[in-house]
């Protein structure tokens, strides 16, 4: 009788390992390879287009990952990127946390190769021809000319992250805030994350 307890409750523990792995694997939808490969291409894409880093790109995800292809909700996107920027770590874990809500680990993988191997390639093969050019007119120019497109790509990202709430009066007020706090003062942006968390827990927004 105790072998056969005992072993039962190895089963169970083992079937609790299964469910938990394929639900590790799969995410919150079960992707093919066609899906995993249209993951990683219009990542790839994105990956180009990253000035001021892979969070500028947010607009573009949100619109294929829930507006397109329907595998997360707004509130299931706009928390995955949250909870990744709260997290340490890159700036770019915010793509793996949605790819892993949509996909599991391929998810993961087919992202996070998409986002982060072409431009890792291009950096590697322009660092020393930009190294030696640094100085030139033309180089310069490019180099201003990104300030604006970061600033315009960031706000967008901001823009989009507001839609749960943007119908709510004190949405953007806090959004004018925060942005007035980071600009005027040295407060760390994590105190901003914790105050906004605690004003969504309170009911505020």
């Amino acid at each position: 009788m105790i072998f056969r307890s005992r072993s039962v409750e190895i089963a169970s523990v083992m079937q609790s390992i299964a469910n938990a792995l394929a639900e590790l694997m799969s995410g919150t939808q079960t992707l093919g390879w066609l899906d995993l490969w249209q993951l990683f291409f219009h990542f790839a894409l994105l990956s180009f287009l990253a000035i001021g880093g892979a969070i500028a790109t947010v607009p573009d995800m949100h619109r294929v990952v829930v507006g397109e292809w329907g595998w997360l909700t707004d509130a299931q996107f706009n928390g995955s990127v949250a909870l990744a920027q709260a997290a340490p770590g890159p700036n770019v874990l915010f793509v793996a946390v949605i790819a892993f809500n949509a996909g599991g680990l391929p998810g993961v993988v087919a992202a996070l190769v998409g986002t982060l191997l072409p431009t890792t390639l291009l950096s590697l093969g322009t660092a020393r021809w930009a190294e030696q050019r640094r100085n030139t007119l033309g180089v310069q120019a490019f180099i201003q000319g990104l300030a604006p497109l970061t600033i315009g790509m960031l706000a967008s990202s901001g823009w989009v992250l507001t839609e749960p709430t943007r119908d709510q009066w004190t949405c953007l007020p806090l959004v004018g805030l925060t942005m007035w706090l980071m600009v005027r003062t040295k407060i760390s942006p994590l105190w901003l994350i914790a105050g906004g968390a605690l004003m969504g827990l309170m009911g505020w927004i």
